[in-house]
């Protein structure tokens, strides 16, 4: 069995994550990692409690939603929260820091930054990371190998097979799709 890469494992978190995201301009995710463990993650969205972008619409000024709070941010306040520590950790997010994310990156002691996507790359942003020593890498990560919707689809093909036993199909070619379902579905 290939087991997957770390970076992919952590991007795929970040991943999940921001399909948290009460946001409806950009849906974004950040994993906090210290030792190949994660400490902290978050997503874009509201304060706790206040009205989502999802429910009341975008707050923008200046061609920013200042409703959300960033998810590097939310993970960076996470660790605050519960008294973790980010000094010596890497960040993995869904999509490049902007400017107010990057300069909270670097106060808060994060050595590595990993994103999947270029947004919008501050010119100043990636000045600043390389003035203060933070790595900057852009980890190749394909989403669609993330499957949200596998319950989902295995609901449907087991209604599928039952249908076809409903309607009295050759029951050699059910029983072949029933074993090929359980091999694909590991069930």
């Amino acid at each position: 069995m290939e087991r997957i890469a770390w970076h992919q494992y952590f991007m795929a978190q970040s991943h999940l994550l921001a399909l948290r995201s009460t946001c409806t301009r950009l849906a974004v995710g950040a994993t906090i990692v210290r030792d190949k463990r994660i400490i902290a993650g978050g997503y874009n969205g509201s304060i706790a409690g206040g009205d989502h972008c999802i429910d009341e619409g975008c707050y923008v000024i200046d061609n920013h939603c200042v409703r959300t709070i960033h998810a590097e941010m939310n993970a960076l306040l996470q660790c605050a929260k519960f008294g973790v520590g980010s000094g010596q950790s890497d960040i993995y997010v869904t999509h490049f820091p902007c400017l107010q994310c990057c300069k909270a990156i670097i106060q808060a002691g994060i050595t590595t930054v990993y994103y999947a996507k270029d947004y919008k790359n501050h010119p100043y942003a990636i000045q600043l990371f390389e003035q203060a020593g933070v790595k900057v890498e852009k980890v190749q990560f394909d989403e669609n190998s993330i499957d949200v919707h596998h319950r989902e689809k295995a609901d449907m093909i087991t209604g599928m097979i039952a249908d076809l036993r409903a309607c009295g199909a050759d029951e050699e070619k059910v029983s072949h799709y029933e074993q090929e379902y359980m091999k694909l579905f590991n069930e």
